[in-house]
């Protein structure tokens, strides 16, 4: 079943098009990546579709279980199972990790949940249920943190943006650990990264350029981007033939 269709979105900011007719299907329990050169869009896609404020005056539409998003904000869409996991984590000066992991979650056992989640993404539940997430917590625990906050929740649609930013090893496989977790659940998992490791989590990939997908389909095929080498398209900047995938 599709559970997002992204159809022909476009939006400027600051007078710039940033993206220019961007279509894409994520289907229900899948894993995606949107990958592309930095400026190409993929944070901004994102954001619109979380409905992020100064995101929401878009062409084009966001159907999600076929049904618009247009003019909900992004409370409402979180009720309706929309999640976006931040670059670079807030901090809640004041507010609990405890607090902060079961905040999104239907449960009444909400200290054990918390536990578990915070177990589940490394780390030690009695060192961090009680603490503030605020500047105490480096920017690797408060990402840790924020997926605990995923996993409790557990949203039908989560977007990732650059969820390697920031992480060691150990902590990056953990992340990866809970992606398929959160796939497993049913959940549908859409990676915005740079990173080909990242990548090679997915099952299907876009590439966008310059406000636009130019390429779709396997994260093998896909991959090819990382190697030293450019899609052709009609961008101002088009490779040679020879640099094509």
């Amino acid at each position: 079943m599709t559970l997002l269709e992204v159809r022909d979105l476009a939006i400027q900011l600051d007078d710039k098009q940033v993206l220019g007719g961007v279509s894409a299907d994520f289907k229900q329990g899948r894993v995606y990546a949107i990958v592309g050169p930095n400026g190409a869009g993929k944070s901004t896609l994102a954001n619109v579709i979380m409905g992020l404020p100064g995101y929401t005056n878009f062409q084009g539409d966001i159907l999600y279980r076929g049904e618009s998003l247009k003019g909900l904000a992004v409370d409402e869409r979180a009720r309706k199972g929309v999640t976006l996991a931040w670059q670079e984590p807030a901090r809640f000066e004041g507010l609990s990790v405890h607090k902060f992991v079961t905040a999104g979650a239907k449960t009444t056992n909400g200290r054990d949940l918390a536990a578990a989640a915070l177990r589940q993404v490394g780390l030690e539940p009695a060192r961090y249920l009680n603490r503030a997430v605020d500047k105490t917590l480096s920017g690797g625990e408060r990402k840790r943190i924020e997926l605990a906050s995923i996993l409790a929740i557990e949203p039908a649609l989560v977007l990732m943006d650059e969820p390697d930013s920031g992480i060691d090893v150990e902590a990056l496989d953990q992340m990866f650990e809970a992606i398929h977790r959160l796939k497993e659940k049913g959940s549908t998992v859409i990676l915005i990264t740079h990173s080909r490791t990242v990548l090679r989590q997915a099952e299907h990939a876009y590439l966008l350029c310059d406000g636009r997908v130019i390429d779709e389909g396997p994260v093998n095929r896909i991959g090819q981007y990382f190697e030293n080498r450019c899609a052709l398209c009609d961008h101002t900047n088009e490779p040679g033939p020879q640099e094509a995938l």
